[in-house]
């Protein structure tokens, strides 16, 4: 009751339900009763501070973010943060507990999907995203996690941990270690140039997965992209590549028999046809022909991560058996290595996608 009459919710209280997705943030589905009569839902979370240990800078990008999208788009479905009395997106109550509330939107999600019309609307909606605030200057935003993207450090940072073999790892993973040094310089070009000045400062979302999509319950369109925890400035090609990355993934990111798992192009298609008929206007040329190295990159960071992690002690990452993390590098690197091998039909799919 405190969180709601911070919040100043109309009504009142008439039920909740706990929302089990996601494994960080306690959710709630509350149900008010408003004065004529009607039922209005919310959504109350509770943020998980030892996870987010800097939860105002988040809620300060999110406000600056979902401020701009409803002002700029006010007929179309957005989310929006409900503020108290003295215009905080945010409360801390008693307990020091960090709250937030926003609207409820009737709605399905999809944590996996095969079908292609999903994955192209899944692509519309993340397009339709960067568009919405293609002249929102990034640059304004917190760097809540830095360097979160930056490949070329995430690589440094590897190669140090190698070099210092603390838990005499480096023999496990010979063959990893040589894979990605190979794959060093390529993956690691576009964060240079993004810090060199090369490309635009973006609004990236930076958790593009198709879970993070809303979808009218009856005819699977998009309807708002969610979770914006992790809205930073950075790379739009980055947010691309980790979604082409997650659901062109043949198997799951940590499946051991690696003849399973290969970059399924059909996918790539409909991801990127529905991405790209958003913000092929709006991003510049230099940013959409960097698009499929966007997704051999940030697959690489995310095997070098996955390894780095094995090779200190398995500290980040949350593990279910001896060797995990070096499952999931391998998983990955497989992966990046059939993007290379695919690159040009891939790039031949991007210009099609322009062209259509």
């Amino acid at each position: 009751m405190e969180v709601s009459q911070a919040f100043r919710l109309p009504g009142t209280f008439y039920a909740y339900d706990t929302i089990k997705n996601g494994n960080i943030n306690s959710t709630y589905k509350v149900t008010y009763r408003e004065p004529s009569g009607h039922l209005k839902s919310y959504i109350v979370q509770k943020i998980n501070t030892n996870v987010f240990k800097n939860p105002e800078e988040i809620m300060e990008n999110i406000d600056r973010v979902t401020t701009h999208i409803r002002e700029r788009y006010p007929n179309e479905v957005s989310l929006h943060f409900h503020h108290t009395a003295e215009g905080k997106n945010y409360l801390y109550d008693e307990d020091d507990s960090f709250w937030r509330v926003m609207n409820y939107v009737d709605s399905i999600t999809y944590n996996t999907c095969d079908e292609l019309p999903v994955i192209s609307a899944t692509g519309e909606a993340f397009g339709h995203f960067q568009n919405q605030l293609s002249d929102f200057d990034g640059s304004v935003l917190h760097e809540t996690i830095p360097d979160f993207h930056n490949t070329h450090k995430r690589l440094d940072k590897l190669f140090d941990d190698v070099a210092a073999n603390k838990l005499g790892r480096n023999d496990e993973a010979t063959e990893e270690i040589e894979t990605i040094s190979s794959y060093r310089y390529k993956a690691g070009q576009l964060s240079e140039r993004y810090m060199n000045g090369d490309f635009p400062v973006r609004v990236t979302h930076n958790d593009t997965k198709s879970n993070n999509v809303l979808f009218d319950r009856f005819t699977k369109r998009p309807l708002v992209v969610i979770d914006l925890d992790t809205v930073m400035p950075g790379m739009a090609m980055y947010d691309f590549g980790d979604a082409v990355r997650f659901i062109c993934n043949t198997a799951a990111e940590d499946e051991p028999d690696l003849r399973r798992v290969y970059f399924d192009t059909s996918k790539f298609r409909a991801f990127c046809h529905g991405y790209l008929s958003e913000v092929k206007n709006s991003l510049t040329k230099d940013e959409i022909d960097s698009l499929v190295l966007a997704a051999f990159s940030i697959t690489v960071e995310l095997a070098s991560r996955f390894l780095d992690d094995f090779l200190t002690g398995d500290t980040y990452f949350k593990v279910n058996y001896p060797g995990h993390n070096l499952v999931r590098t391998r998983c990955q690197l497989q992966l990046a290595k059939d993007i290379l091998r695919k690159k040009d039909e891939l790039e031949w799919i991007v210009s099609e996608s322009i062209e259509g």
